[in-house]
């Protein structure tokens, strides 16, 4: 397992809009395919937020999430990475909701509060196909994204009646802090999987010397622990091809960068699994089979969710 590495593809989540790009995945069907595709490119995980399928507005659905999960297991054998950070403003007792209700093998959990800002990026657009769009990234220049310790406790339990893995989500130092916290009063059992999420704006910054910052912190924290990375952006492949290189596994998708190369949109989350299995085989490393991730994290089996 050595020389394995677990990609997840981030199929749409709640950054980008449908004015960005004709190729990002809004409805059920559409989600899918993505999977799909991104499984016969090599991804072992599909990360899914979902969408309202007739304006694209991110939402916190149930009957949505279950559409795709019961979708994607009918065709693969994927696993499915819930996220419980739904929608920016999604009341915090909604976005739980989807462990309790699918049971999944594994769900996002984020390890603190941060400023998650967006509205910056609403500059870069004049034309917007729907009325939402706009006011949905200014909303973020005066918006804190809550995850309180209370609030990641009452997660934690959800988590594990359920026995759904955490996937914890960490945006910037501090946030190893608290989940050494965590792990320390019992809430949390090791091993861990990490998701080191950069270059948000009220984040970390998306640089090869803050992936190791974090990655050296984690490591005298919380000791072994199995750990991926995403960026934002254009530094997406580069601190993907640096988690590799360092042992660890990685994360692509439009759910964090539009693009495949500068200038040049992807056209689906598969160009960019196809891309970052390329890159991982020019370093001696096979992506890992769903299976095989499933014994790395060391996930319930697929045969134990609720879809």
């Amino acid at each position: 397992m050595r020389e394995k590495r677990i990609i997840t593809a981030a199929l749409t989540g709640a950054i980008h809009t449908p004015s960005m790009s004709p190729y990002l995945p809004v409805t059920p069907e559409q989600l899918i395919d993505e999977a799909v595709r991104a499984y016969e490119a090599g991804a072992a995980v599909a990360h899914v937020h979902v969408r309202n399928p007739e304006t694209g507005l991110p939402c916190a659905d149930q009957e949505i999430f279950r559409t795709f999960a019961e979708g994607v297991k009918k065709l693969c054998d994927m696993v499915i990475c819930c996220t419980t950070g739904g929608r920016l403003g999604e009341p915090v007792e909604n976005r739980v909701r989807v462990v309790t209700s699918l049971s999944p093998e594994l769900a996002t959990l984020n390890a603190g509060s941060l400023n998650f800002a967006l509205f910056h990026i609403a500059d870069n657009y004049e034309q917007w196909t729907h009325d939402w769009e706009k006011g949905y990234l200014a909303a973020t220049e005066d918006f804190i994204f809550p995850n309180t310790f209370l609030t990641m406790r009452q997660f934690l339990e959800k988590f594990a009646a359920q026995g759904t893995k955490p996937e914890f989500e960490i945006y910037d130092v501090g946030m190893i802090n608290n989940l050494a916290f965590l792990i320390e009063k019992g809430h949390v059992k090791k091993p861990v999987y990490l998701q080191f999420v950069m270059g948000i704006l009220g984040g970390i910054p998306a640089t090869i010397e803050n992936f190791v910052i974090l990655l050296e912190t984690a490591r005298k924290a919380i000791g072994d622990f199995q750990f991926s990375v995403c960026a934002a952006g254009k530094t997406q492949f580069n601190l993907c091809t640096t988690s590799l290189m360092m042992g660890g596994h990685a994360r692509v998708g439009l759910e964090d960068n539009l693009f495949l190369e500068k200038g040049q949109l992807a056209k689906s989350n598969a160009e960019q699994v196809a891309k970052i299995v390329r890159i991982a085989r020019e370093l001696g490393v096979e992506a890992a089979t769903p299976a095989e991730a499933r014994q790395i994290l060391g996930l319930k089996g697929i045969d134990k969710v609720n879809f």
